[in-house]
């Protein structure tokens, strides 16, 4: 794959990394040149190539080299992309001396992010799909979604109910937000690179999960996933970002439920069930005080 679409270039190694359920990915290490990734989809996941393709190409020019660029990008049987390494260990192998400083160069690239406008709310491909006009729209219609599908997959009723309670009685705040904007929605540590050396930010990575919503929506979900009550790492994440609007920690709470519904639901769809206790208390944490 890396000699078909980077000519001239002298294969040493191939080094399988940290991919997930919908693709493998491997850095290819080459004579006399930059090693490059190479990320191989799963055939039913083949779609999400040209996602991919279409975020990093909305990044570029307003992330520069903190994001990958796209060298070669081919369908088929497998459907293959080539691109540039982003130096760095994942920050969630990492321990940074300040999880503060870290985390404030966290919220700066999310503020980035963020500037990129989207022309409606909904899930992101190359396009927005079912696309909705209002936070409100979108967003109730993914708690309805993902309540159903916590039914199907037997969650608890109950506390199906108190959360289908809590969202009706917080719901005002969907409709603060009224500018679709890009969301990475996967902005957790495994997905941040950082020189151990140094402490620096290189970059982000896997753009798989992006969606057109509230800039709010990507705060929430690094905190429930990568945050835990970390105060360090909340003041850094919010000092970098910026401004923020004076309802963002209860809109941030209704978001952090969702995104604790949603991977409640996915663990279980796949049978990961270790979990799911810990996730349904903290969901019980938010709809039950």
């Amino acid at each position: 794959m890396v000699e078909k679409s980077c000519l001239g270039s002298a294969v040493e190694e191939v080094v399988e990394r940290s991919g997930g359920q919908l693709s493998k990915v491997f850095e290819v290490r080459r004579n006399a040149a930059e090693p490059v990734i190479v990320k191989v989809y799963e055939p039913e996941w083949a779609w999400k190539q040209a996602k991919e393709v279409h975020i990093y190409g909305l990044l570029k020019d307003h992330l520069g080299v903190a994001v990958p660029k796209v060298i070669h990008a081919e369908q088929g049987e497998p459907a293959f992309t080539v691109l540039t390494k982003i130096d760095g260990v994942p920050l969630s192998e990492a321990e940074p001396p300040d999880w503060k400083a870290v985390y404030v160069q966290l919220g700066q690239l999310l503020a980035k992010i963020h500037r990129i406008p989207q022309p409606a709310y909904g899930y992101l491909t190359d396009e927005v799909l079912e696309p909705l006009p209002t936070n409100d729209a979108y967003m109730r219609r993914q708690f309805a979604k993902k309540l159903r599908e916590f039914g199907e997959l037997d969650g608890d009723p109950q506390l199906a109910e108190d959360i289908s309670r809590y969202v009706d009685q917080h719901a005002e705040l969907l409709s603060h937000n009224t500018a679709p904007v890009l969301c990475h929605n996967d902005f957790h540590e495994g997905n941040v690179l950082v020189d151990p050396e140094t402490w620096q930010v290189h970059g982000f990575i896997d753009v798989e999960n992006a969606i057109a919503a509230d800039p709010l929506m990507d705060l929430a979900k690094t905190e429930c996933y990568s945050i835990w009550g970390n105060a360090d790492k909340l003041a850094g994440l919010t000092e970098g970002y910026g401004d923020l609007p004076t309802d963002w920690r209860a809109r941030t709470t209704l978001y952090r439920l969702y995104h604790s519904l949603e991977l409640w639901d996915w663990f279980k769809s796949i049978g990961t069930v270790d979990p799911l206790d810990s996730i349904a208390g903290d969901i019980a944490k938010i709809v039950r005080r």
